[in-house]
């Protein structure tokens, strides 16, 4: 009753109806189904629905959400994972605007906090292209992990600072890419069954566009390869 009232007003009208009825209907489903499966299908939705640049959608699966009385701070965590998990490089602007709309919601709170929201995820949806190269590329470096290629810390690397470190050969070798004159020496950083491994495929689209550019130079340089 308490719902159909509330859809009562919304319609400006003074009877409750068939009509009414059904919206609130709908309405009650959404409001009570935070721990149900129509949580998570919404949470998809909306995840997926900016991945596929739809802000309209993206919008309205928001503010299902927020009507269901959704905790902000968990749409804000969702847009935070986000930001990295398909946007990554191609805009690392996103994660700082998610991050800033966290915070912002843990400041403001709702009602207000809404827009906050709005702002993250008109920006995930439309300002920022789309990659998840970043995604890819940890969960390769992961399964490598998983699967047993770790491998010693080439011994240029291993601390050399505690006493006795130098006997052992620890820092031998190690070049200061700062003293270099571009910033970037040659020099082995992966285990030894991992060198030349390529975890990180940054994509063409926005601001990975550059770093694909970049990064078979650095390889280069960093492998001997020039």
């Amino acid at each position: 009753m308490e719902a159909a009232a509330g859809s009562a007003q919304a319609l400006k009208k003074t009877e409750i109806d068939l009509e009414v009825a059904e919206k609130a209907v709908d309405t009650a489903a959404v409001k009570y189904d935070r721990d149900g499966d129509q949580h998570y299908d919404v949470i998809s939705a909306f995840i997926k629905s900016m991945r596929g640049s739809d802000v309209d959608a993206s919008l309205h699966w928001l503010a299902r959400m927020l009507v269901a009385g959704e905790d902000p701070r968990f749409i804000a965590r969702r847009l935070m994972i986000f930001a990295s998990e398909d946007i990554g490089m191609a805009d690392p602007t996103a994660l700082q605007t998610a991050v800033a709309v966290a915070q912002t919601v843990q400041l403001v709170g709702l009602p207000e906090a809404q827009l906050n929201l709005a702002h993250g995820v008109v920006h995930c949806a439309t300002t920022a292209p789309k990659s998840n190269a970043v995604t890819m590329a940890i969960g390769a470096a992961t399964s490598d992990v998983r699967a047993g290629k770790t491998g010693a810390v080439p011994p240029a690397l291993r601390d050399a600072h505690y006493a006795g470190a130098k006997r052992h050969g620890h820092g031998d070798g190690y070049v200061y890419p700062h003293n270099e004159t571009a910033g970037v020496a040659e020099q082995q950083y992966a285990p030894d069954d991992l060198v030349g491994t390529d975890y990180y495929q940054p994509t063409e689209r926005g601001a990975e566009r550059a770093i694909a550019e970049r990064l078979p130079k650095l390889r280069r340089v960093i492998r001997g390869e020039d």
